[in-house]
């Protein structure tokens, strides 16, 4: 069964997350050496959410053009 074209999320419109899985954080964990193998995978500590924004690009012309 399909999904109605109105239900469907759009890549643009996904809102960042605030809170990540356990196996997201202990991938960043990982990536700064706050997590080892053998540790306990409860009671893990806090870990930073980073918030992309995307800024606007702006239009640049071209010189050839402005020259003519």
């Amino acid at each position: 069964m399909t999904i109605d074209k109105s239900l469907k999320i759009k890549a643009g419109s996904t809102k960042s997350r605030n809170v990540l899985t356990r196996p997201e954080r202990l991938e960043k964990l990982i990536e700064t050496d706050r997590w080892q193998e053998g540790d306990a995978i409860y009671g893990l500590p806090k870990v930073r959410v980073q918030k992309i924004s995307l800024k606007k690009k702006k239009k640049v012309k071209k010189e050839d053009e402005e020259e003519s």
